[in-house]
């Protein structure tokens, strides 16, 4: 985004104007950051230390979890300063900046999903071969594949925004540097961007999704196979917490591309952008620690170590 005027800063203008909701709005946000973090963290530390979480699966949640870190941090932390501080101000750089990190850990987000679903399929579908499908080499070759991909897409669009002007407005209808309500103060011609922007979208959303789509039916179809209902139910909860997670991330998604009125389009885009940046990052830990029985195992085991240690 390179500009050409005296611009060389931005205007956000967060959720609200009221003052007693601001406050709420930076305890709850406040509070679902420290959660995020700290659950996050949490879930890398174990599969960093736990010999039993060695494998394609944790490697992926342990990649998964630090782009939810990467993600949040992004984001929430800047507006939380500009609730306290009352400085709603963002330098063209930091804004240029912001932007190709939330894009960049979004984008790479959804292909890590993708990825990870697959990685349910071969262990379900293909058991005996999953040690040699899913090598180390492999999963680290799909993780870059995941951040490189994101990246090619970003790029092109990116460089398109550097050639826009903004004359009129440096007001940003957003709590956070987002492509949509930039393109809205801009004063030069946009429809080519914004037609790369949907294009991209789509097909990212379109892409992960069916990868995704097609996992699962034939994890469903092999699982309904298995003789006894104890080993369908064991392999459907190895699965859970990735199909609620998959749920949460493209339910929240499909608001964004469901046409609203001029006057609802920002709000909702607000309202999308919140839950995916601060409460979907808090609730993802929790959904794979209460749901998988080796991860809390693992918590558990870790929390007797920690208390034997302070006990000596």
């Amino acid at each position: 985004m390179r500009n050409h005027t005296a611009i060389t800063a931005f205007i956000l203008l967060g959720l609200t104007e009221d003052p007693q909701l601001q406050v709420l709005l930076f305890i709850f946000l406040f509070i679902t950051y420290i959660l995020s973090i700290t659950g996050n963290l949490t879930i890398i530390t174990l599969t960093l230390v736990d010999p039993k979480l060695k494998t394609p699966m944790y490697f992926f949640l342990q990649n998964f979890s630090l782009l939810e870190i990467s993600f949040t941090t992004t984001c929430i932390p800047r507006f939380l300063y500009s609730i306290s501080s009352g400085d709603r101000t963002i330098t063209y750089n930091a804004c240029v900046i912001q932007l190709f990190f939330t894009d960049l850990f979004g984008i790479t987000e959804f292909f890590l999903l993708a990825t990870m679903s697959y990685d349910r399929y071969v262990a379900i579908c293909k058991p005996l071969h999953y040690m040699m499908i899913m090598s180390n080499k492999m999963c680290k070759t799909m993780i870059i594949c995941c951040w490189m991909t994101a990246l090619s897409i970003i790029l092109p669009p990116l460089s398109l925004g550097f050639r826009l002007d903004f004359c009129d407005s440096n007001i940003i209808d957003h709590f956070v540097c987002d492509a949509s309500p930039l393109l809205k103060i801009s004063c030069s011609d946009t429809w080519l961007i914004e037609q790369i922007i949907l294009a991209c979208a789509v097909l990212i959303f379109i892409i992960t999704f069916i990868c995704v789509l097609l996992s699962y039916i034939y994890i469903t179809k092999t699982i309904l196979k298995f003789p006894s209902a104890r080993q369908r139910k064991k392999a459907f909860s190895t699965c859970s917490s990735h199909i609620i997670v998959v749920s949460i991330t493209y339910g929240s998604c499909i608001f964004i591309y469901i046409k609203p009125s001029a006057k609802e389009e920002t709000t909702i885009n607000k309202g999308v952008s919140m839950l995916i940046s601060s409460i979907s990052p808090m609730l993802n830990p929790f959904i794979y620690t209460l749901r998988n029985k080796q991860v809390k195992q693992s918590f558990n085991d870790s929390l007797k170590k920690i208390a034997f240690l302070i006990r000596k």
